[in-house]
Parts: C-alpha cells; sequence; structure tokens
C-alpha cells in the first residue's frame, strides 16, 4: 500500500510549463510500482496522460500530450514528476498520481489531485 501526494500545479499563460510531483508520503516507495498520471476536466471523464514502468525504461503518453510532456521518476526522492511544456487551454484539469503493481493492469492507488489551469 501507499499514499501518493500530487503538488505543483496552479496558473499558468498557454505555451508556459509546469512541473509536477507525486510523491509516496508512506508506506512502499514509487519505485515499487508502475506510476502513472492522469486528468479530468469538468465534465469530462478521466483520462490517462502519461505512464512509467516500475524499472523506468518503459514510458508511454497519450498522443494529446507526445512530445510536450514529459514522466520520469527520482527513486532517492520517491518521486514521481511530470514535466509539462508548451501547455494548451485544453490542459487545463484536476491531474493525479497514480500507481499500480506491475503485473496489474488496474492503478489502484491515488492521490487527491492538483489542479492544473492554463489561460489563454
Amino acid at each position: 500500500q501507499v499514499q501518493l501526494v500530487e503538488s505543483g500545479g496552479g496558473l499558468v499563460q498557454a505555451g508556459g510549463s509546469l512541473r509536477l510531483s507525486c510523491v509516496a508520503s508512506s508506506g512502499r516507495t514509487v519505485s515499487s510500482y508502475s506510476m502513472g498520471w492522469f486528468r479530468q476536466a469538468p465534465g469530462k471523464e478521466r483520462e490517462f496522460v502519461a505512464g512509467i514502468r516500475r524499472n523506468s525504461v518503459g514510458t508511454n503518453y497519450a498522443d494529446s500530450v507526445k512530445g510536450r510532456f514529459a514522466i520520469s521518476r527520482d527513486s532517492a526522492k520517491n518521486t514521481v514528476y511530470l514535466q509539462m511544456n508548451s501547455l494548451k487551454p485544453e490542459d487545463t484539469a484536476v491531474y493525479y498520481c497514480a500507481a499500480r503493481e506491475p503485473i496489474m493492469v488496474e492503478y489502484r492507488y491515488w492521490g487527491q489531485g492538483t489542479q492544473v489551469t492554463v489561460s489563454s
């Protein structure tokens, strides 16, 4: 089991950048899991944004963020990051960090979310 805490959200103009952080505050470390970032915009379903495998070799991204977002892991800091560049108003959403056991498909552990707002 792990508790996840996100930070780094805020208000930014279109074209700007933000870096989100996700720290495992208790329980097992982020190195034990495959990690992902998801987002949910008002009136929309939650969607996958980016994922990184437990061994940190494999990453994958939603088509809408490829080339602009980057997920990474710092095991020494027990933290997973989402670097977001060239932000667009349509990136506005609550962003969630999540963890899953490497052999599982579904993400089991979720953070409380951090708001990202991109103004035009």
